[in-house]
This record gives structure tokens, sequence and C-alpha cells, in this order.
């Protein structure tokens, strides 16, 4: 059961545009979606994702809705090429919720490194690049260079030199097997796993996540209307601080709805304990 972080405050500074037309560009389950359509019965949503496992069960969560709303697969980099297939050409907001969901950390795609399962770690399968790929066949320095900034782990080295040295006897084939190259450098001490950081930064790496989103938030102010709004949530520093910067240099086109980042509630985290790190951001185009 995947809980829709921050939902009820991403959807209604969504809507406070007033419009009727919006884009969620990360649909997942449809969560985010199926709120806006509830409290807004005037809404159409287009949803995209990558994800063709996630598409399905939107699909089917969002029945009641029909004719209401439209999915595609797609990356929400081509969110350009998405509104073009809609005849659209400008939209009331678009909505990012750039976390994981739980449909994907309990698929059997290696995401998760609490399960021993192939290192795949693609949200798309139809990519050809996966994290067997960036842990057998990229260099040291590569793979030194990617935990150090997607990962920010402390210990990029001495990790890529004994996955280096792993591979070198055999193939690293399972998250398992990569887990225990990370603990063999890295004890556990704290709460927080060793392999916590290196999973994230492969992943980040295999999918071009912060590329895309770099893209994607460079082609929303065509598409917005005036007025109309665009809200993000980021799970880790470096999404937020892509947002944040995209923000800044759009200054005279938005006018910045959260001065601080807008955080789950003790109860959320309670609730639902993997919102703990969300933050949400928004703006208004002038």
């Amino acid at each position: 059961m995947h809980i829709p972080v921050l939902l009820e405050e991403a959807v209604d500074l969504l809507l406070g545009s007033g419009g009727r037309l919006f884009v969620d560009c990360t649909v997942g389950l449809g969560g985010h979606t199926r709120r806006i359509l509830e409290k807004n019965p005037q809404a159409f949503v287009i949803g995209i994702d990558r994800d063709p496992f996630a598409l399905e069960k939107a699909e089917e969560n969002l029945r009641e809705f029909e004719g209401r709303f439209s999915l595609y697969k797609a990356n929400y980099s081509d969110l350009d090429l998405v509104l073009k297939e809609e005849a659209v050409e400008a939209v009331d907001g678009f909505l990012f919720d750039l976390g994981m969901s739980m449909l994907q950390l309990k698929s059997p795609r290696g995401f998760s490194f609490q399960r021993d399962e192939p290192l795949d770690m693609r949200m798309d399968p139809e990519e050809k690049l996966t994290a067997f790929d960036v842990v057998n066949k990229y260099s040291e320095k590569d793979l030194e260079r990617i935990l150090r900034e997607y990962g920010e782990e402390r210990r990029a080295k001495a990790i890529a030199k004994a996955i280096v040295l792993q591979r070198s006897k055999k193939p690293i084939e399972t998250t398992g097997e990569l887990v225990d190259v990370v603990l063999s450098v890295v004890k556990r001490t704290g709460r927080i796993h060793p392999a916590t950081k290196v999973f994230q930064a492969i992943r980040i790496e295999v999918n071009k996540e912060l590329e895309h989103l770099k893209i994607a938030l460079w082609k929303v102010p065509r598409y917005l209307r005036k007025g109309g709004r665009l809200v993000v949530i980021s799970f880790h520093s470096l999404e937020d601080r892509i947002v944040k910067n995209f923000f800044k240099e759009h200054a005279s086109q938005f006018k910045i709805l959260t001065k601080k980042p807008i955080t789950p509630s003790r109860e959320e985290v309670m609730r639902n304990p993997a919102s703990r790190s969300a933050k949400l951001r928004a703006v208004r185009k002038l």
C-alpha cells in the first residue's frame, strides 16, 4: 500500500490556481491525481509515469473517474511531447512527486537493499542501462564520482575500490552481493543502513533522475498559464537543491508560495515513516 506524501498540502496548493487542467508528472499509483479529482469535480488530470507497472495500478485506482484523466507512459522530461499529443498548449498546474513508490520498492527490481534480488533498478524496464552495468562496468573513478555526487557518501573512494576488487573475482549480480561489499568497508553502527546512500546513487545514475528533473522543470514555464502553480515534492538534498535553484533562476516569472519548504507533520511521519525526508516547494506563475 503506497501512501501519498504531503497529499493535502500538495493538492491544496495546486488547486489554488482555480484552474481545471493539471499535469501529474509522476502519477505513480494515482494517489495525488485521485485527490485532485475528488476535491475539484471540474478537474481533468494528465498523468505521466515511466513505470508501466505503476500506470497499470493507476488505471485501476482511478477507474471511477473515467473520462476525467488520461495516462501516458513517458518520462516527465518529455512532458512537452505528452501535451502535444493531448493538443494542449497551456495548463493550470504541474505536480512532481519525486519519491519512490512502495510498488517499486517491493517489486523484484533491486531497488531495496533489504532483499536479495538481481541488480536492475530501472524505473522503465525498456531502458538499457541497469544497476548491474553500473556496478560491474563503470570505472573505479566513475563509481567514486557517482557515490560521492549522487549518494553524498563520505566513504565513496573506499567503496568504489572494494566494488572493483570484488568484481575482478566474479561479477556482482545481486543486491545482496552489493550490500556485502559495502558492509566490508562500512560497518553498521546507527539507524541508517550503510548501503542506503550507495543504492540511492546507483538508482539515480541508472534512471538519470537529476538530468531529467532539470529538463522537465526547464520546460514547465512555457506551458504554465498565468496564475498557474508548480508544486514539487523532493526527498533528498540533491533534488531539493535543483528545485530551489530553478525557482531562484526564474524569479522574474514566479512568485514563491513556500518561503520555507513544507515538511510532513509529526503525525504523518509516524503514520508513514517514508515521508520523513520530504520537502514541498511551490510557486505561482506571474
